[in-house]
């Protein structure tokens, strides 16, 4: 393991100018990811900022009925948050489906942010990967690629995201807010993760000085009908082969509103805006969710192990919208 500085910031000012006194710097929140990266020498960061002092461990309603998130709040405080299950069912589903109950009380919610995809040929240092060295190539592609992605992918990376709690903060319109030494900023959700084209391992819009301190969930009405379901191959510690976070509302038979964002598919939470364009304004029925899933994955590329998930994600996708609109028949 490369050696590394560590200091330990007490506010956001702080902890952004420690990360800039260093070429690499990492701010670490739980370390649940990151203590294995640095571990397995595919992260060699000089220094490490430890933000888990810094006064962002709340969760507050806002004015508008929506949610401020602190960055070192733990993924179990918001799964059991009175508020995230009463308006978002979905997000407190999500994260408890994530992983064990030891990990979701040490994850930050800003470090879940910043976790990195499990792709095994990422993590195996004897593998040629692009995230890792850019231009090494991508050994995925041509090898045991079960559970990778198959919408935005490159000929550089197949790589899917690992988190279930970004998936729902993406249906649910959440806005990321940063702070660094050019000020503060806010970016949407499902603007905050590159897709991975030339260059996968630039996997944020993230800057080198910024600092993740909240993310804002806005008051939609309609998402405390919402759910999260997982497709895994074993119903504890397992990723996602196909995951989908829906919000949806109905009128007279009509959807009026939706929300739906799609995990284990892509380099980022999927938001499926092709399937919600197809479904507002028309009847709820069986048909037209199949209709839509299928638009959203026409663009879908398999590779040579997952093409099974096209036609998962299809039937996820259908049956969540029929479980949030005909609950007794959708089971």
């Amino acid at each position: 393991m490369k050696p590394f500085a560590y200091a330990k910031a007490v506010d956001a000012a702080t902890a952004i100018t420690l990360r800039s006194q260093f070429a690499t710097a990492r701010f670490l929140g739980g370390g649940t990811n990151l203590v294995d990266l640095v571990r397995q020498g595919i992260e060699r960061p000089d220094a490490l900022v430890d933000v888990t002092g810094l006064p962002n461990d709340r969760i507050d309603e806002l004015a508008d009925g929506g949610l401020s998130v602190g960055a070192a709040v733990r993924n179990t405080a918001v799964a059991k948050h009175r508020l995230v299950r009463g308006r978002y069912p979905a997000l407190a589903q999500a994260i408890v489906s994530g992983a064990s109950g030891q990990i979701r009380n040490m994850a930050t919610v800003g470090g879940n942010l910043m976790q990195r995809t499990r792709c095994d040929y990422f993590y195996d240092m004897a593998a040629n990967c692009n995230k890792r060295h850019p231009g090494s190539g991508c050994d995925a592609i041509d090898g045991f690629n079960r559970m990778h992605a198959i919408l935005g992918t490159s000929e550089r990376c197949i790589a899917a995201h690992p988190s279930d709690m970004c998936v729902a903060l993406t249906a649910l319109d959440a806005t990321i807010h940063v702070e660094g030494t050019r000020g503060e900023r806010s970016i949407p959700f499902d603007a905050f993760y590159h897709l991975p084209g030339d260059t996968p391992h630039i996997e944020t819009v993230l800057q080198p000085d910024e600092l993740i301190t909240s993310v804002q969930i806005p008051p939609l009405g309609f998402a405390n009908n919402s759910i999260y379901r997982k497709v895994r191959d074993r119903s504890s510690y397992a990723f996602a082969l196909v995951s989908v976070a829906a919000a949806i509302a109905i009128t007279d038979g009509t959807i009026t509103a939706v929300r739906l964002a799609l995990g284990g598919v892509a380099a980022k939470p999927w938001r499926a805006h092709v399937a919600e364009r197809a479904l507002l304004g028309n009847a709820a029925t069986p048909e037209t969710f199949r209709r839509a899933a299928e638009a959203e994955l026409a663009s879908a590329r398999a590779a040579s192990h997952n093409g099974f998930k096209i036609e998962l994600a299809t039937r996820t996708i259908t049956g969540v919208l029929r479980e949030l609109t005909e609950p007794g028949d959708a089971r």
